[in-house]
Protein backbone atom coordinates (compact mmCIF):
# COMPACT_ATOMS: atom_id res chain seq x y z
CA UNK A 1 0.00 0.00 0.00
CA UNK A 2 1.04 3.44 -0.96
CA UNK A 3 0.51 6.96 -0.36
CA UNK A 4 -0.82 7.27 -3.96
CA UNK A 5 -3.21 4.86 -3.12
CA UNK A 6 -5.18 6.69 -0.63
CA UNK A 7 -9.23 8.56 -1.07
CA UNK A 8 -11.10 10.46 0.95
CA UNK A 9 -14.89 9.78 0.13
CA UNK A 10 -17.36 12.47 0.85
CA UNK A 11 -19.88 11.94 3.55
CA UNK A 12 -17.66 9.51 4.89
CA UNK A 13 -15.07 10.01 7.46
CA UNK A 14 -11.25 8.74 7.59
CA UNK A 15 -9.45 7.23 4.93
CA UNK A 16 -9.50 4.72 2.55
CA UNK A 17 -7.53 2.76 0.05
CA UNK A 18 -8.65 2.18 -3.50
CA UNK A 19 -8.62 -1.33 -4.89
CA UNK A 20 -10.38 -0.83 -7.83
CA UNK A 21 -12.70 1.22 -9.93
CA UNK A 22 -15.65 0.61 -11.68
CA UNK A 23 -18.11 2.69 -14.11
CA UNK A 24 -20.66 3.27 -11.61
CA UNK A 25 -18.42 3.59 -8.48
CA UNK A 26 -15.27 2.56 -6.55
CA UNK A 27 -14.33 -0.79 -3.97
CA UNK A 28 -12.25 0.85 -1.04
CA UNK A 29 -10.77 -0.32 2.14
CA UNK A 30 -10.72 1.81 5.17
CA UNK A 31 -7.68 2.31 6.83
CA UNK A 32 -9.04 1.60 9.91
CA UNK A 33 -10.92 -0.81 10.19
CA UNK A 34 -9.88 -2.34 7.38
CA UNK A 35 -13.20 -3.48 5.84
CA UNK A 36 -13.49 -3.26 2.19
CA UNK A 37 -16.83 -1.49 0.80
CA UNK A 38 -18.08 -0.50 -2.71
CA UNK A 39 -18.75 3.06 -2.81
CA UNK A 40 -21.22 4.30 -5.20
CA UNK A 41 -20.56 6.82 -7.56
CA UNK A 42 -24.11 8.71 -7.49
CA UNK A 43 -23.86 9.02 -4.18
CA UNK A 44 -20.26 10.10 -3.05
CA UNK A 45 -16.85 11.77 -5.18
CA UNK A 46 -13.88 9.86 -3.95
CA UNK A 47 -10.54 11.89 -4.03
CA UNK A 48 -7.02 11.04 -4.38
CA UNK A 49 -5.64 12.43 -1.24
CA UNK A 50 -1.93 13.28 -3.57
CA UNK A 51 -4.20 15.56 -5.87
CA UNK A 52 -5.02 17.57 -2.27
CA UNK A 53 -4.19 21.06 -2.13
CA UNK A 54 -3.89 23.69 0.79
CA UNK A 55 -4.05 27.30 0.63
CA UNK A 56 -1.07 29.01 1.73
CA UNK A 57 0.49 32.92 1.68
CA UNK A 58 1.68 32.06 -1.41
CA UNK A 59 1.66 29.55 -3.67
CA UNK A 60 -0.96 26.49 -2.59
CA UNK A 61 0.85 23.35 -1.76
CA UNK A 62 0.16 20.14 -2.09
CA UNK A 63 -1.24 18.12 1.43
CA UNK A 64 1.82 15.53 1.63
CA UNK A 65 3.91 18.95 1.89
CA UNK A 66 2.03 20.35 5.25
CA UNK A 67 2.25 16.08 6.35
CA UNK A 68 5.93 16.23 5.66
CA UNK A 69 6.15 19.43 8.00
CA UNK A 70 4.68 17.72 10.68
CA UNK A 71 5.83 14.95 10.70
CA UNK A 72 9.56 16.81 10.57
CA UNK A 73 8.43 18.98 13.64
CA UNK A 74 7.51 15.48 15.82
CA UNK A 75 11.44 15.80 16.72
CA UNK A 76 10.90 18.86 18.46
CA UNK A 77 7.05 19.75 19.02
CA UNK A 78 4.60 17.22 20.54
CA UNK A 79 1.46 16.38 17.69
CA UNK A 80 -1.60 18.13 18.68
CA UNK A 81 -4.53 15.92 19.55
CA UNK A 82 -7.10 17.17 16.75
CA UNK A 83 -10.09 15.30 18.84
CA UNK A 84 -9.00 16.96 22.29
CA UNK A 85 -7.32 20.18 21.80
CA UNK A 86 -9.14 23.97 21.61
CA UNK A 87 -9.18 25.99 18.51
CA UNK A 88 -6.70 28.21 19.35
CA UNK A 89 -4.30 25.47 20.50
CA UNK A 90 -4.65 23.79 16.60
CA UNK A 91 -4.09 27.53 15.69
CA UNK A 92 -1.03 27.92 17.22
CA UNK A 93 -0.03 24.58 16.49
CA UNK A 94 0.19 25.12 12.86
CA UNK A 95 1.84 28.54 13.01
CA UNK A 96 4.28 26.76 14.51
CA UNK A 97 5.04 23.76 12.15
CA UNK A 98 3.51 25.35 8.91
CA UNK A 99 3.57 29.24 9.35
CA UNK A 100 2.88 29.71 5.52
CA UNK A 101 -0.43 28.30 5.87
CA UNK A 102 -3.06 30.94 4.83
CA UNK A 103 -5.61 30.92 8.45
CA UNK A 104 -8.24 33.34 6.38
CA UNK A 105 -8.99 29.77 3.74
CA UNK A 106 -7.63 26.96 5.97
CA UNK A 107 -10.23 26.91 8.62
CA UNK A 108 -9.62 24.69 12.42
CA UNK A 109 -11.86 21.86 10.61
CA UNK A 110 -9.41 21.57 7.57
CA UNK A 111 -6.87 21.30 10.86
CA UNK A 112 -8.56 19.18 12.58
CA UNK A 113 -8.67 16.92 9.59
CA UNK A 114 -5.09 17.68 8.82
CA UNK A 115 -4.17 16.07 12.31
CA UNK A 116 -6.86 13.09 11.97
CA UNK A 117 -5.71 11.81 8.47
CA UNK A 118 -2.05 12.16 9.44
CA UNK A 119 -2.44 9.53 12.85
CA UNK A 120 -4.12 7.32 10.41
CA UNK A 121 -1.53 7.42 7.95
CA UNK A 122 0.94 7.28 10.73
CA UNK A 123 -0.42 4.32 12.02
CA UNK A 124 -0.71 2.51 8.25
CA UNK A 125 3.00 3.62 7.71
CA UNK A 126 2.03 6.23 4.85
CA UNK A 127 4.28 9.10 5.44
CA UNK A 128 7.15 8.23 2.98
CA UNK A 129 6.65 11.08 0.30
CA UNK A 130 9.91 11.25 -1.13
CA UNK A 131 8.69 8.93 -4.88
CA UNK A 132 6.29 11.71 -4.64
CA UNK A 133 8.86 14.92 -4.72
CA UNK A 134 10.88 13.04 -6.76
CA UNK A 135 7.79 12.64 -9.37
CA UNK A 136 6.76 15.99 -8.74
CA UNK A 137 10.38 17.49 -9.88
CA UNK A 138 10.01 15.28 -12.92
CA UNK A 139 7.13 16.38 -14.07
CA UNK A 140 7.70 20.28 -13.51
CA UNK A 141 10.98 19.35 -15.53
CA UNK A 142 8.91 17.94 -18.37
CA UNK A 143 6.80 21.01 -18.24
CA UNK A 144 9.14 23.22 -18.66
CA UNK A 145 10.31 21.60 -21.52
CA UNK A 146 7.06 21.20 -22.82
CA UNK A 147 7.03 25.14 -22.72
CA UNK A 148 10.14 25.53 -24.19
CA UNK A 149 9.30 25.07 -28.00
CA UNK A 150 6.32 26.84 -27.51
CA UNK A 151 8.36 30.09 -26.29
CA UNK A 152 11.03 29.75 -29.26
CA UNK A 153 8.02 29.77 -31.47
CA UNK A 154 6.72 32.87 -30.50
CA UNK A 155 9.60 34.39 -30.14
CA UNK A 156 9.92 33.62 -33.64
CA UNK A 157 6.87 34.58 -34.75
CA UNK A 158 7.42 38.02 -32.98
CA UNK A 159 10.83 38.40 -35.05
CA UNK A 160 8.89 37.74 -38.07
CA UNK A 161 6.34 40.25 -37.44
CA UNK A 162 9.15 42.89 -36.54
CA UNK A 163 11.02 42.22 -39.58
CA UNK A 164 7.38 42.61 -41.53
CA UNK A 165 6.90 45.98 -39.72
CA UNK A 166 10.55 46.99 -40.91
CA UNK A 167 9.60 46.12 -44.55
CA UNK A 168 6.32 47.61 -45.19
CA UNK A 169 7.72 51.64 -44.76
CA UNK A 170 11.04 50.72 -47.21
CA UNK A 171 8.08 49.32 -49.58
CA UNK A 172 6.11 52.83 -49.08
CA UNK A 173 9.01 54.65 -49.65
CA UNK A 174 10.14 52.66 -52.87
CA UNK A 175 6.77 52.98 -54.31
CA UNK A 176 6.72 56.56 -53.68
CA UNK A 177 10.13 56.75 -55.25
CA UNK A 178 8.59 55.36 -58.19
CA UNK A 179 5.88 57.64 -58.21
CA UNK A 180 7.86 60.53 -58.42
CA UNK A 181 10.32 59.37 -60.97
CA UNK A 182 7.37 58.45 -63.21
CA UNK A 183 5.72 62.27 -62.54
CA UNK A 184 9.44 63.43 -63.16
CA UNK A 185 9.40 61.97 -66.38
CA UNK A 186 5.99 62.72 -67.79
CA UNK A 187 6.33 66.14 -66.89
CA UNK A 188 8.29 67.52 -69.84
CA UNK A 189 6.52 65.27 -72.21
CA UNK A 190 3.37 67.48 -71.46
CA UNK A 191 5.44 70.82 -72.01
CA UNK A 192 6.75 69.32 -75.26
CA UNK A 193 3.39 68.79 -75.92
CA UNK A 194 1.87 72.10 -74.88
CA UNK A 195 4.74 74.21 -77.03
CA UNK A 196 4.20 72.16 -80.31
CA UNK A 197 0.30 73.04 -80.41
CA UNK A 198 1.39 76.49 -80.02
CA UNK A 199 3.83 76.52 -83.00
CA UNK A 200 0.79 75.48 -84.83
Amino acid sequence: MEYREIVAVTGIGGLFQLLSTKSDGAIVRNLTDKSTKFIPARVHNVTPIESIEIYTIEENVRLHVVLQAIKDSEKTIALVDGKKADNQTIKTYFKTVFPALDEDRVYVSDMKKMLKWYELLKANDLLNFDNLNVQETAEEAEAIEEAAPAKKAKAKKVEEATEIAEEKPAKKAKAKKAVEENASEEAPAKKTARKKKTEE
